[in-house]
């Protein structure tokens, strides 16, 4: 038989019906060429939502909220916020590139309805949530840089909420960054509500003497990850009854409980959840912020580290996933007015684990905020 005759193309084999059905026919109904509602978003003709569009958290619309002239015609309830800022860490960086993971984690957060809480989609509420992206912060000097960020926690908050929003500010979830990046959070925040109740998880107390945590070098170096809760007291920005969750790490000195009750914080320590069980940790917590403001915050490092392998300073005997989730949920009736994830550093990752984790520890406290002002309810024109 010579080459080309052998190069003759021979008809497939027909396939069984049951298989007939999963392959591509060319009878299959294709929409019109014109048909463009799956890829602008007006209808969902196919899955793939999950891969369109820019990568913003669970696929939220990506607003300027820097620009003054939009302040009154921008509106929105809740607002996502980058902080890609590291180098106010003392172990691993790479959390400057912590925004862009966490965003990345959150691609299979979208509009559906909660397993735990029925009839509740956050995404499809009475809230208007809009991702801001991240402000230009600069690598090269740290109290430029979290200068940046404190403003433009302050121009996010600036903006008008929804007609029916009782706060008429904006609430603020931030993307960390290592944990210094609490500190101008919290200093906007400070401005619309006075002193905040911070609800700390963090295998560290990060309330420490900034002398003993870099300060005894330079007075640049006493802002850092470790610091920003002293300074915070300091400033005035804390109320007295703030509250550690998870905590392990080792003191670095002896003073150092001592000079954290100064600072207006009891502490649950990471062993509490086997003798507390998760819902002794939530009543504890709920009994100790009583009705305040409350910032939650959640450094990765809360986790173990088979959990959140890619975050600054691991600590072994941490909560997993499902205790700390199962806590955030928990706290249903908190007056939660902002918070953050913070401490996720990609370059240290494995196939997304942490930073998908932190997409769902912001997503649980982004439900709090909801729940707690589930009475909202702006006019339609104005969730578009």
């Amino acid at each position: 038989m010579s080459i080309a005759a052998n190069k003759i193309k021979k008809e497939p084999l027909p396939l069984p019906d049951h298989l007939h059905a999963l392959a591509i026919n060319e009878d299959y109904a294709y929409p019109s060429p014109d048909d463009l509602r799956d890829l602008n978003g007006s209808a969902v003709l196919y899955r793939g939502g999950e891969f369109g569009y820019i990568d913003t958290f669970a696929h939220l619309p990506l607003v300027d909220c820097f620009n003054p002239d939009t302040f009154e015609t921008e509106k929105f309830d809740i607002a996502i916020l980058g902080a890609p800022f590291d180098s106010g860490t003392s172990y691993r960086p790479g959390t400057r590139f912590g925004p862009s993971g966490i965003r990345l984690g959150s691609r299979r957060l979208a509009s559906a309805y909660s397993v735990y809480r029925e009839g509740f989609n956050p995404y499809d509420s009475n809230f208007v949530i809009k991702d801001c992206g991240n402000p230009p912060v600069t690598p090269l000097d740290n109290r430029i840089a979290l200068d940046q960020l404190y403003r433009a926690e302050r121009a996010v908050a600036k903006h008008s909420t929804t007609q029916g929003n009782p706060n008429k500010v904006p609430k603020i979830f931030t993307l960390g960054g290592d944990h210094t990046i609490t500190l101008p959070a919290i200093k906007a925040a400070y401005e619309n509500y006075g002193p905040i109740t911070v609800l700390h998880f963090d295998s560290h107390l990060d309330t420490w003497n900034p002398y003993y945590f870099g300060g005894n070098v330079t007075e640049y170096q006493s802002v850092n990850h470790g610091t920003y809760l002293h300074w915070a007291h300091e400033k005035g920005y804390l109320a007295d009854n703030s509250l550690h969750a998870a905590i392990r790490g080792p003191y670095p000195g002896r003073k150092d409980v001592q000079h954290d009750i100064e600072c207006g914080f009891d502490r649950i320590l990471a062993r509490d959840i086997d003798t507390l069980g998760t819902s002794g940790i939530i009543k504890k917590i709920k009994e100790r912020v009583g009705n305040s403001a409350v910032y939650i915050t959640v450094d990765v490092d809360s986790m173990d580290p088979a959990f959140t392998p890619a975050t600054g300073t691991v600590e072994p005997g941490g909560w997993s996933s499902r205790e700390l989730l199962t806590i955030l949920d928990g706290l249903e009736g908190v007056n939660v007015i902002g918070g953050d994830v913070v401490e996720v550093s990609p370059p240290f990752d494995s196939a997304e684990i942490t930073s998908i984790v932190a997409a769902q520890v912001a997503d649980s406290i982004i439900s709090l905020m909801i729940i707690h002002d589930g009475d909202l309810k702006p006019i339609e024109n104005e969730k578009k």
